[in-house]
């Protein structure tokens, strides 16, 4: 995966992210999510190069990138500080400013790093979520039961590290078996990266703390923005077999917080790039290609 692209690790403010690079045009800066690493882009990202200068790295606390310690207010772990770390790595690369799109918790990142650094983002996509606070203001048991890992991976450390660590294999497969929805999508290539990294229990602790930074801290940064709109062009996409298709009109409910938004539901699950490669790909040439 990922043949003659450039791999490094670049040191940030408090920590080091593990990157790959490549390609020629616009820079594109994309975003994994969670239970993954950069290695979701992994059907797409040959293909974009020959169009985008490709920036793809994992996150704070995910894949093989640093581990900040945790602390009591989850702010490490914010998507604040995970923002200002991708927004570090594009400034050292030489992207002053730079297109974005995020997935699952990657999204929710580029979402904040779009709020707190507006002239640096030129657009924004998102693939399969709405707002975090949005996703709590309308929590029911409906949503509890689609979205239970929430709940779960927010309980107080070590529960969760404890009980997913104890069936690591299995409850990834389980994570990716009921998002999915195109068997074989996650290949065996693949997954075997994503349970190498989950085997590190640090890993496993910070991916954690994501969450609980998710239900925290994240939502009190989210309150003192909730009326500021995101300004550059962003585009949204999203599974049509799954929960977020289910339950939002996800393009209206993200024009509560941009200004200038456009969306689709793709035949997917919730994992879009491996899922369904060639609609993500047609999707990021038209939008991140257009002038407008």
């Amino acid at each position: 995966m990922f043949e003659g692209f450039t791999r490094q690790r670049l040191t940030v403010s408090d920590t080091e992210i593990n990157l790959v690079t490549a390609g020629d045009g616009p820079p594109l800066l994309l975003l994994h999510g969670y239970p993954q690493s950069h290695i979701m882009w992994h059907k797409v990202a040959s293909r974009l190069a020959k169009k985008f200068t490709l920036v793809i790295p994992d996150l704070r606390g995910y894949g093989d990138s640093g581990i900040p310690e945790s602390d009591d207010d989850h702010y490490n772990y914010s998507k604040r500080a995970t923002a200002k770390d991708q927004v570090e790595v594009m400034e050292l690369l030489g992207h002053t400013q730079f297109m974005v799109c995020g997935h699952d918790r990657g999204g929710r990142v580029a979402h904040r790093m779009t709020l707190d650094y507006p002239k640096k983002i030129l657009k924004i996509c998102v693939l399969d979520i709405v707002p975090t606070y949005r996703i709590f203001a309308d929590a029911d048991q409906d949503l509890a039961t689609k979205y239970w890992h929430w709940f779960f991976l927010i309980q107080k450390s070590p529960v969760p590290e404890t009980m997913i660590s104890n069936s690591l294999e299995f409850y990834l497969r389980t994570q990716f078996g009921a998002w999915g929805h195109a068997e074989g999508a996650i290949t065996e290539e693949a997954f075997s990266e994503y349970l190498r990294c989950f085997k590190n229990e640090n890993v496993v602790h910070a991916t954690c703390e994501d969450y609980r930074a998710g239900a925290s801290i994240d939502l009190e940064h989210d309150r003192v923005d909730l009326d500021v709109k995101i300004s550059c062009p962003m585009l949204a996409l999203w599974g049509a077999l799954g929960a977020m298709h289910k339950r939002y009109d996800v393009v209206n409910v993200w024009k509560e917080r941009a200004s200038r938004v456009g969306g689709r539901a793709i035949e997917s699950g919730h994992f879009i790039p491996e899922e369904a490669p060639d609609d993500i790909i047609d999707s990021f040439l038209e939008f991140f290609t257009n002038g407008k």
